[in-house]
């Protein structure tokens, strides 16, 4: 990367390139169920700073928008992309999203995978408002180790807990971020930057009037899923995916 930092991905397959960004207390290895079903494209999932093996980096919280975007101006660049489709799930939806809107000319298709954060009328969770709140979010990060058990309640409450049991080693990848120092610092720094003890942070909202800027073409697909649907429909999801990317071509 031109800025110096290491960047981690995982590429799989060939044909028109997909970037993909994976959500908050995650890796690019949470997609690893999506990745390995996917046909007809040039896969490519990113971890995003801090998480993963991806080197870290400080950004106020005030530039915490802008910063996204031009982590994926470096790595589009580094990979040699004029232009790409971009899928993210959770906050890495969001982050597709910011750079669909700043960067057009450059995203040639983009997909929402699950629903995505600081959406119009769209509110945090409680528990992510509790992590979000000074010196409470702190003390139970450093008290509170994740485990196993958590990780399903978890996973439970956003409607996956029939479908995260079903993969006992993406289970253990994500304890492991949990417990990686590095990447509970960074990810507190996320969802502080992103959500107040109210709600959401106007200043990082997407607005209506942003949404009404997309001209990429839109198809709306419901599934009857959770948070994360590829866990439980991994075949569908993917069939899906790869028909949209293939249809630009």
């Amino acid at each position: 990367m031109r800025s110096g930092r290491r960047v981690h991905l995982i590429e799989v397959g060939a044909g028109p390139p997909v970037v993909f960004l994976h959500g908050s207390s995650t890796s690019s290895l949470s997609l690893l169920p999506l990745l390995e079903r996917l046909d007809g494209m040039r896969a490519i999932a990113v971890d995003r700073p801090g998480f993963g093996l991806s080197d870290p980096v400080h950004v106020p919280r005030e530039r915490f928008r802008e910063a996204a975007v031009t982590f994926l101006d470096e790595v589009v660049d580094e990979l040699g992309l004029q232009t790409s489709a971009l899928a993210g799930t959770s906050m890495g939806g969001t982050w597709a999203l910011w750079y669909a809107l700043a960067r057009p000319d450059r995203v040639r298709r983009l997909v929402l995978i699950g629903s995505a954060p600081l959406l119009p009328g769209t509110r945090p969770p409680a528990p992510l408002r509790v992590m979000a709140t000074p010196v409470v979010g702190d003390v139970l990060t450093r008290a509170v180790k994740p485990n196993a058990k958590m990780l399903v309640r978890l996973l439970a409450s956003v409607g996956e807990k029939d479908t995260i049991v079903r993969y006992p080693d993406l289970i253990q990848a994500l304890v492991a971020v949990g417990r990686d120092p590095v990447a509970s610092t960074v990810n507190l720094a996320e969802l502080r930057a992103g959500i107040s003890p109210t709600g959401f942070r106007r200043s990082l909202l997407v607005r209506p009037d942003e949404l009404r800027r997309l001209r990429a073409e839109a198809q709306l697909v419901v599934l009857p899923a959770g948070h994360v649907p590829y866990l439980g429909h991994p075949e569908r999801v993917s069939e899906l995916l790869s028909a949209f990317v293939r249809s630009a071509t």
